[in-house]
C-alpha cells in the first residue's frame, strides 16, 4: 500500500468507537502496523480495557489516547472529533434486546458522531460498519447469490432481532447524510466475524434457545470472515482513494459448509450435543411461531419468523468480488 494511494497521510488523527471490542481492538492494532501515530479510542468508562492495553504493549507509548465518554453525549462526541480525519465507527448495540436501547446505541450515537464530525474541517471520511444482518433475502432463491446490490430489509422489526432493526436504522441514516450533505462515507458489511478470544457460535449454524443446540444451517455456506481479514478491510476502507459512497461485504474465500464448521468447532473448542432440523421442518416451526406471535399480539415475541429464517437458514451463496477491486 503506498501513500499516493490513501486519501490520508500517517501523520492524521484517527478516531475507533467501540475500540475495546472484538474487531475494534483488531483494527487498532491494524492501524498502527500500517504505522499510523495519532490514534484516539473512545470507550466508555466503565469499558473493560485489557483487550486495548494488551495491543498497545506491542508499540511505543505515547502513540495512542484513549478516551472515556458516552457517545450519547454531544459534547463526549464534539471533543472525541475535534481534529479528526478518519472515523471508524464501529459502536453499535449489539446483544441488546430491547429495541429502543438498541436504536439509541446504534443511530443516536451515529447521529451525535456524525454532527460532530460536520463542525469540524478536518474530516475525510467515516467508515460505517454495518453488518450482513441488513440484508433481506426473502426474494433470492435458495442457493443465489447475496451482493452489495442486494435489497435491504425493508421491515427490519419483523425479523424479531433488535439488533437488525437498529442496523438497519443506522445504514439509512448514515446513506441520508451521504445524499443530503455529501458526507464523505463507506458502509462495510462484515458476514459472520471469527477468532480467537470469541468462542461464540453463529446463528446462522443453529440455536440453542431450547437447552439443546438446533443444527439448521445444514448444507449452507456460513458468512465467515476472520477479524484480522475484517479489520484489514476497515482500515483500507477509511483510507483508500475514491471509494466514498460505496458498500463493501466482507467475507472470507473457500467459505465451509455449515455442517463441516460445526463438526470443527466440536472437534477444536468445545463438544456438545446437537440435533439437525432439515430446511422444511426449520421454516414450519418458524412460520408457527410467527403466526402464533401475532395471534397472541405479540404475548410471544416473535423471536423466530419467516424473515429470520430466510436470512440466516435459507442457504446463499457470498461474494467478496466487489472489495477485491478495490
Amino acid at each position: 500500500m503506498f501513500d499516493k494511494d490513501l486519501i490520508s497521510s500517517r501523520k492524521d488523527s484517527i478516531l475507533i468507537t467501540g475500540a475495546n471490542g472484538f474487531i475494534g481492538t483488531r483494527v487498532l492494532q491494524t492501524l498502527l502496523d500500517y504505522g499510523f501515530g495519532r490514534i484516539r479510542c473512545f470507550v466508555r468508562p466503565s469499558s473493560n480495557l485489557q483487550g486495548i492495553k494488551k495491543v498497545l504493549s506491542y508499540y511505543e507509548k505515547g502513540r495512542v489516547e484513549i478516551f472515556e465518554g458516552n457517545l450519547l453525549t454531544k459534547e463526549d462526541c464534539e471533543k472525541a472529533a475535534e481534529g479528526i480525519c478518519i472515523v471508524y465507527n464501529l459502536a453499535a448495540g449489539k446483544g441488546e434486546k430491547s429495541y429502543p436501547s438498541a436504536y439509541m446505541n446504534s443511530v443516536v450515537t451515529t447521529r451525535n458522531l456524525i454532527e460532530a464530525c460536520k463542525r469540524g474541517i478536518t474530516l475525510k471520511r467515516i467508515v460505517n460498519v454495518s453488518s450482513f444482518a441488513v440484508y433481506s433475502n426473502r426474494n433470492i432463491r435458495s442457493g443465489g447469490l447475496l451482493d452489495e446490490t442486494c435489497e435491504i430489509e425493508t421491515r427490519p422489526k419483523w425479523r424479531g432481532e433488535a439488533y437488525t432493526y437498529a442496523k438497519v436504522k443506522q445504514d439509512d441514516l448514515v446513506m441520508q447524510y451521504r445524499r443530503r450533505e455529501g458526507l464523505p462515507c463507506v458502509f462495510v458489511r462484515p458476514g459472520a466475524v471469527y477468532g480467537p478470544g470469541d468462542s461464540s457460535l453463529t446463528g446462522r449454524i443453529g440455536i440453542d434457545t431450547f437447552g439443546i443446540f438446533l443444527h439448521l444451517g445444514g448444507s449452507n455456506f456460513i458468512p465467515l470472515t476472520y477479524v484480522d481479514n475484517c479489520a484489514e478491510a476497515i482500515v483500507l476502507a477509511g483510507l483508500v482513494k475514491g471509494i466514498d459512497g460505496e458498500v463493501f461485504n466482507i467475507v472470507d474465500d473457500d467459505l465451509p459448509r455449515s455442517r463441516t464448521f460445526l463438526k470443527m468447532y466440536k472437534k477444536s473448542v468445545k463438544n456438545f450435543p446437537s440435533i439437525w432440523l432439515p430446511k422444511a421442518v426449520s421454516y414450519f416451526f418458524c412460520y408457527i411461531w410467527e403466526k402464533y406471535s401475532e395471534w397472541s399480539k405479540g404475548q410471544l415475541p416473535p423471536a423466530f419468523n419467516r424473515n429470520r429464517w430466510a436470512n440466516d437458514w435459507k442457504g446463499n451463496r457470498y461474494s467478496n468480488e466487489k472489495i477485491k477491486k478495490f
